[in-house]
């Protein structure tokens, strides 16, 4: 990746809180600030103005909820031009979207997963190399959580998720929360799952907290603390791709800021922590190499 980009544990800019970001209580004290452009797509006022002010004090990463992936529709022009006026003026090195359907002649209430087939694969590629055109960024896509099956699959996630990443030639926004709501949900081992997903593509990650709802089904609510089974997966990835920027989402039940900056604290000393057996892993490596070279 040529442009730089932050790496550690950043936060989701949030109404809830930006009053508090504007005034300086976060600086320090996150590694950046990921912002959905469809929340000032089209408006001025206070937010747009506290949002340029914060752009110069955190690097920003930009992560949309409304391309639409994987819909069939054309990609929309309007929503693109403003979105491509968002970015320029609020520089980030990549943006990333989801690995879903959206809307279809009107908007969804939640991110609906796509058939996994070559053919799915093709379509969304070809749609992200497209989206990366017109936003003259790269494009990551992000994997979802989804608590229903679309039928018989030719492929499993991983594999879908491979060919579109070879196709589209893009990187991937591993949600390792998401990864393990499915684990849970569908009955699969979620190490596993993660081995093989081209762990080589991925450029950041995202951490959240799920929530049960029956004894057998947990949703990804964006509405708890991240679970220590998801920071250890967190670890398990850091330790191999080393440093990434990691966004802590919170979009549902949000506590005071200063409870946030604690679990960012507090998940930035597992990151470390990563990173120090990332780095002895690859000094081993580089003492080997060079014995044998």
């Amino acid at each position: 990746m040529d442009s730089p980009h932050p790496t550690g544990i950043g936060l989701g800019l949030r109404s809830a809180f930006i009053e508090q970001i504007d005034g300086g209580e976060a600086d320090g004290a996150v590694a950046f600030l990921e912002v959905s452009p469809e929340n000032y797509l089209w408006r001025g006022g206070r937010a747009v103005d506290q949002l340029a002010r914060i752009r110069d004090r955190f690097p920003l990463l930009g992560h949309g909820l409304g391309m639409n992936l994987g819909g069939v529709d054309p990609l929309d022009d309007r929503f693109f031009a403003e979105l491509r006026r968002f970015l320029d003026a609020h520089p980030t090195p990549w943006y990333s979207d989801h690995l879903c359907m959206c809307h279809r002649g009107a908007e969804f209430h939640d991110l609906l997963p796509v058939p996994f087939s070559s053919e799915s694969a093709v379509r969304v590629a070809s749609r992200i190399r497209e989206a990366a055109d017109r936003v003259e960024r790269p494009m990551l896509f992000e994997n979802i959580s989804y608590y229903l099956a679309l039928g018989e699959s030719a492929m499993d996630e991983p594999e879908f998720i491979a060919e579109i990443l070879e196709r589209a030639d893009c990187g991937l926004l591993l949600d390792v929360n998401n990864a393990y709501v499915n684990a849970q949900n569908h009955g699969f081992d979620p190490y596993a799952w993660l081995e093989r997903i081209p762990l080589e593509r991925v450029r950041q990650l995202h951490i959240a907290g799920h929530e049960a709802w029956d004894e057998r089904t947990l949703i990804d609510t964006h509405g708890a603390s991240v679970k220590e089974e998801v920071q250890a997966m967190m670890a398990w990835v850091v330790e191999r791709i080393g440093p990434v920027p990691v966004l802590l989402e919170r979009d549902n039940h949000i506590p005071p800021l200063a409870d946030l900056l604690a679990e960012v604290a507090e998940l930035d000393a597992i990151y470390q922590a990563a990173i120090g057996r990332w780095r002895g892993d690859a000094e081993v490596a580089a003492v080997g190499g060079a014995r044998h070279g």
